[in-house]
């Protein structure tokens, strides 16, 4: 077998909403379509992820829609990729996935983000009068691995739901922060190279150099993700990727995250300068025909040696995004 063939795939979802949508039920049911197809294809796991005042992401109250996907598969991992400590007491994360993971057993997990996901009027919002800052996250992630383990003779405090629940545990990053102290606890970490490409191979090569083995995890494991739009053609993909490419713009011109159809062409909708960083921030974006992506991601992989990769695929019809992951299942064969 290959290594792409050998490679988990997983899917990491934003549940996101289109410009033709009045409701936000109408991502949301989205978002359990693909986990369910996700299912049948045999995806490894599917995550949501925490972001807070964008328009465009139905996403926000991560472990509700968690509870929501889980009700409607039956096998399948599901995680958060992630949600952003910083915003939460270490305490309400523990019992509300200490919650999702007794309701199903083996099934959930939950990555963990430094960064606060949101603007400051936004972080003031959610937080209030709470004093948590990215600079407390080695701290609370330790707090929540006591929360989710045994109880300890003489604790305080506990999660109920959480407390012996051992619901397994991913730190997540978009720079070289998380990738040493994932390395130091010995845990599973996930580097947000679907936005943030530029520091990959560092982050990979600082966590593995630095890894301690623990009772969670015997060798270091990575897994980095992907941004696909996969179709029958390189020129459908193209075209397809549009979506993609006025949804990066739109956030860096702090205009609305709303899913836009896709162009014939993004020719007088960016600047060259945009068009630049827009191609940055994708840098590792998978785009084409099948033989386009499997080429693409053999060379990813031998590039990174990452173990597992994780997709996000903006893609605005969704029997088109359904297809670009039946594509790329279809690689494993």
């Amino acid at each position: 077998m290959s290594r792409l063939q050998q490679t988990p795939f997983s899917i990491l979802d934003l549940a996101p909403i289109r410009v033709d949508e009045a409701s936000p039920v109408h991502a949301l049911n989205r978002s359990l379509s693909l986990a369910q197809q996700a299912e049948r294809l045999g995806f490894q796991r599917f995550w949501v992820a925490e972001h807070h005042n964008m328009d465009g992401i139905a996403s926000a109250a991560t472990s509700v829609v968690l509870g929501y996907l889980a009700a409607g598969t039956t096998r399948i991992t599901l995680g958060s990729g992630g949600i952003m400590l910083p915003n939460h007491a270490p305490l309400v994360i523990a019992e509300q996935f200490g919650t999702l993971a007794a309701l199903y057993p083996g099934r959930i997990e939950l990555g963990l983000g430094r960064a606060p996901g949101a603007d400051q009027a936004t972080a003031h919002a959610l937080r209030r009068d709470r004093l948590g800052s990215a600079d407390d996250f080695p701290a609370d992630v330790e707090e929540l691995e006591r929360l989710l383990g045994p109880r300890q003779p003489g604790q305080r405090v506990i999660a109920m739901p959480g407390v012996n629940s051992n619901v397994p545990i991913w730190l997540l990053g978009s720079s070289l922060f998380s990738a040493q102290l994932a390395a130091a606890k010995g845990l599973p970490y996930a580097f947000a190279s679907h936005f943030a490409p530029r520091y990959v191979h560092e982050a990979i090569r600082l966590y593995r150099e630095n890894f301690r083995p623990s009772e969670v995890l015997a060798e270091p494991y990575v897994m980095i993700g992907v941004p696909l739009v996969a179709a029958d053609t390189d020129e459908e993909a193209e075209f397809l990727a549009t979506t993609s490419f006025q949804r990066v713009l739109n956030l860096m011109r702090g205009q609305s995250l709303v899913m836009q159809p896709p162009v014939p062409s993004m020719k007088g909708l960016w600047l060259p300068h945009e068009q630049d960083a827009v191609g940055s921030f994708l840098g590792m974006a998978v785009i084409g025909g099948p033989e386009k992506v499997r080429a693409r991601l053999d060379i990813l992989l031998e590039q990174t040696q990452a173990d597992e990769l994780i997709f996000a695929g903006d893609i605005y019809d969704e029997a088109k995004r359904a297809h670009s992951f039946e594509i790329l299942a279809g690689l494993k064969h």
